[in-house]
């Protein structure tokens, strides 16, 4: 009990109930169950691809294209829907699998050319930004089929849809990253990749397969964003990248490797859940919360590599006073 409050998780906690708290003085519709469905619900998407990213960021690499893929992936169902109709199976299929796909090139670059993340995905990035505007030409989809719409509205005990889908992206994360090989491998790299090679883990296989998740998610996240939306904008993910790197280390991972957890990430999806949300109650430019992102990461990155700093530090105090001394 006493290592739960020490943790970062219950300083997130702390933050959104004092947050939480505010806001509600300033304006008590925040806490009403309308309001707080209507929360869960437009940011199960951001929740979605967070929990796709974390692995990748517990390896100590980063993906900044996936507001370009979801982008994409909300493009190719909406044209499938709209120009042969399909199932709601057919377009869970085509969403993960498109995505699935555009993670796995990703990962090919990263795992077998040993290419920097970043500069693999600022590439894909862009690479796939060009081609929606060559074949969009910037315009919206905006005839969904109407039982793509009628699917989008359900709510299960009062719960929007949307929502469950989250929850079976969380449960899925957390049981890979808690018992499973590749889980355990996952830690290692991020701790040190060198020596999790020298214990048997096949690296090429665990980078490859995070960017393929990473990708099937963000394939879940363009249906479900699509189910909300009701309509498809080619342009509504630009910046959306931030946003879930800004969850993602807010809800305790380590941008250098090595840290990060399922719970962590929900709390950091909230946090800006939250904050967004008390900026519109309180009728302050939404603007604001891209500069609160922008600083959140500043910050994070900032306490982990102090953090690394002292951290080795220690170690080297540790093996300096162990050392023995040989002789006059």
């Amino acid at each position: 009990m006493r290592q739960l409050f020490r943790s970062k998780e219950a300083g997130i906690l702390l933050i959104i109930i004092l947050v939480s708290a505010v806001i509600t003085l300033k304006n008590p519709v925040f806490l009403t169950t309308e309001n707080l469905l209507d929360l869960a619900k437009n940011n199960t998407v951001i929740g979605i691809v967070a929990l796709g990213m974390l692995p990748v960021i517990i390896t100590g690499g980063i993906d900044v294209s996936v507001g370009a893929m979801t982008a994409a992936v909300t493009i190719i169902i909406g044209k499938f829907m709209v120009n042969f109709g399909g199932n709601l199976l057919l377009v869970f299929i085509l969403g993960c699998a498109s995505g699935a796909l555009l993670g796995a090139f990703n990962g090919l670059l990263v795992s077998r050319l040993e290419l920097p993340p970043i500069v693999v995905t600022l590439g894909s990035m862009s690479i796939i930004n060009g081609l929606m505007l060559y074949y969009t030409g910037g315009s919206w989809i905006t005839n969904i089929p109407q039982w793509f719409i009628d699917f989008g509205r359900i709510k299960l005990a009062g719960i929007p849809i949307q929502v469950f889908f989250l929850v079976l992206a969380a449960v899925i994360t957390y049981l890979v990253l808690k018992y499973t090989l590749i889980g355990r491998g996952i830690f290692a790299i991020g701790g040190n990749p060198v020596a999790a090679v020298r214990a048997g883990f096949h690296k090429d296989k665990i980078l490859l397969f995070l960017y393929s998740y990473l990708g099937f998610l963000v394939g879940l996240a363009a249906v479900v964003h699509t189910s909300i939306m009701r309509q498809v904008d080619p342009n509504a993910f630009s910046g959306f990248e931030m946003n879930v790197i800004a969850a993602v280390v807010l809800g305790g991972a380590n941008v250098l490797g090595g840290e990060g957890s399922v719970f962590g990430t929900i709390l950091g999806v909230t946090v800006l859940a939250v904050i967004q949300n008390g900026l519109i109650l309180a009728w302050i430019p939404t603007y604001w919360q891209q500069i609160v992102v922008g600083v959140i990461i500043l910050a994070a990155v900032c306490f982990d590599v102090i953090q690394n700093r002292r951290r080795q530090a220690r170690i080297a105090r540790i093996d300096v006073a162990g050392e023995t001394p040989v002789g006059r």
